[in-house]
């Protein structure tokens, strides 16, 4: 599935309800939202930073992940959230898989996320009930689809790893299995 990253996206969307008048919801109130962005980032690398387990993987780079976590958090309240948000957020979780980052970090990281970002709503709209339940729903559902894009990194990693032990132990070589999966595939 990670190949198809229209897919992929159309696949989120169906599990985090993130439909069409909720992206253009998250468009709309993120005039109002991305200046009060660089305050969540910070609070954000404040907390990972006192995770003993979270804080080895941010050594001498927290400046610059604050940057692009920054950039990334305005993405939420831009759009679009296509294809091409798909491909990068699955690249952002081929980082993590890379770096060796435990992969419940990042359901982790997406909770503390949206802690701060449910503050950040409340204090904006809670005046509105109705309106800030709208925009609750919009976040969760644009922070859950980019967290199960990521998450396919993770399982891509895993079936590569598995058909590399698979290769070692059956003496297979790459170009035979491929063969094969290609004669077996429209069977």
């Amino acid at each position: 599935m990670s190949s198809d990253f229209d897919k992929l996206s159309q696949y989120a969307k169906s599990f985090t309800g993130l439909t069409p008048e909720r992206e253009a919801l998250l468009m709309e109130v993120g005039k109002q939202i991305k200046p009060k962005l660089a305050g969540v980032t910070e609070d954000f690398y404040r907390q990972l930073l006192a995770i003993p387990e979270a804080a080895d993987f941010l050594k001498d780079r927290v400046e610059s992940l604050k940057k692009t976590h920054l950039r990334w958090m305005e993405e939420l309240f831009s759009g679009p959230y296509d294809k091409t948000y798909a491909e990068r957020m699955f690249k952002v979780g081929d980082v993590h898989v890379k770096v060796k980052l435990p992969v419940e970090f990042m359901a982790g990281a997406m909770t503390l996320i949206n802690n701060r970002l449910i503050e950040l709503i409340v204090e904006t709209y809670g005046d509105d009930k109705k309106r800030c339940a709208e925009v609750l729903t919009a976040v969760s559902a644009v922070t859950g689809m980019t967290l199960l894009v990521m998450q396919q990194s993770y399982q891509a990693s895993s079936l590569a790893e598995e058909l590399e032990r698979f290769l070692k132990i059956s003496g297979m070589s790459r170009t035979l299995f491929a063969n094969l999966a290609a004669a077996y595939k429209d069977k």
